[in-house]
């Protein structure tokens, strides 16, 4: 049974890190799973505290990959309708797969700037705000699934 979870466990933290550039996985749930699975084998003994913050962390990161491309446009000068066409962009780009991911919160916050009336310049820089915070998410997760891949390797084999 221990070979078992060692083995799910290492299938979910794969999956965990390649849902950190893949938007269709949840990825670093997944990776938490994974470390769980791992806990209840007899290669590894996290502790409470260890387990609680790792969740802890991983819930507050993907309430913010949800928000960071919202946080972008704000920040790079976006006005209510940037910000509004971004989160319009991201829910329509859900259905459009991982291109539609990334594309659709950039493409949503350019349009509701320029529905706003302004000028193709500022627009654009609001939408390249949302990819920044996109970016930003994105690199949150690889380094979470990073410490996930770690936290596996040290368990198995030191």
């Amino acid at each position: 049974m221990d070979i078992f979870l060692v083995i799910v466990s290492c299938v979910f933290i794969v999956l965990g890190l390649l849902g950190a550039v893949l938007p269709v996985l949840p990825g670093i749930p997944l990776g938490y799973v994974g470390l769980l699975l791992l806990h209840f084998s007899n290669y590894a003994e996290f502790s409470t505290t260890f387990l609680l913050v790792w969740l802890i962390v991983v819930i507050v990161l993907q309430v913010l990959d949800y928000f960071l491309p919202i946080w972008g446009a704000k920040k790079w000068g976006g006005s209510k309708w940037g910000m509004w066409g971004s989160t319009i962009g991201l829910l329509f780009g859900f259905f459009m797969g991982p291109i539609g991911i990334v594309l659709g919160p950039f493409v949503g916050a350019v349009l509701g700037e320029l529905l706003n009336g302004a000028e193709t310049k500022n627009a654009l820089k609001s939408g390249f705000g949302t990819f920044v915070g996109l970016l930003v998410g994105t690199i949150a997760k690889l380094i979470i699934g990073g410490m996930f891949i770690y936290y596996y390797v040290e368990a198995l084999f030191f």
